[in-house]
């Protein structure tokens, strides 16, 4: 079972570690969400690091864990990432403290949605000690509130075939299927279903 990542590496999202509710839920009104950029770079990557090994070491193996890491999601890779033309980074903060965040791509179209002027939500996840808070949510909306501000047409994401939890939420925003595409997590062959929606 993989993850959420970028469409060049692959698309996915894993919202296990990310509130699916979409009713009011305590405390809510306490995450508010911030556009990031290179000055919280190491911040991004410390929680995109920490999130994606918390969600996915408990469901593969330690050698493909161990892989993906170093070859594709090393602190570098990430703290670089930060700073390419296209990406825009959110940060989840409950207080002071950063409980989650999302990267989203323009224009980075998969097989389907060539030629549609797009955003791509490559990456979504909280932090496990805020689950329930609401923070899928706020950063579900800060990308759809992106995508239009800058006039795009449609938004994109990809997520595992078995992660029902996902789809459901995703299709309480409106997303429907619309390709597949493999993701590689270390020497693992996965499946991920694209979703999109209208903006």
């Amino acid at each position: 079972m993989p993850h959420c990542c970028a469409f060049a590496i692959a698309v996915r999202h894993y919202l296990y570690a990310v509130d699916l509710s979409c009713e009011p839920l305590q405390h809510y009104h306490m995450i508010h969400v911030k556009k990031a950029g290179p000055p919280e770079a190491a911040l991004i990557a410390d929680l995109s690091r920490s999130t994606f090994h918390d969600t996915f070491a408990p469901v593969n193996t330690k050698e493909n864990m161990d892989k993906f890491m170093r070859e594709k999601f090393s602190s570098q890779m990430l703290i670089d990432e930060v700073s390419e033309p296209g990406n825009h980074f959110f940060i989840a903060w409950e207080g002071t403290t950063p409980v989650g965040y999302s990267r989203v791509r323009e224009n980075n179209n998969p097989p389907g949605l060539e030629g549609r002027e797009t955003i791509e939500i490559a990456r979504i996840y909280a932090i496990r000690e805020a689950i329930g808070k609401g923070v899928g949510k706020e950063l579900m909306q800060a990308a759809i509130d992106l995508g239009r501000s800058l006039g795009k047409e449609v938004v994109w994401l990809g997520v595992w075939e078995h992660n029902l939890p996902a789809i459901a939420f995703y299709e309480k925003w409106g997303f429907e299927r619309f390709s597949d595409h493999e993701f590689i997590l270390g020497d693992d062959v996965q499946t991920d279903w694209l979703l999109r929606r209208n903006l």
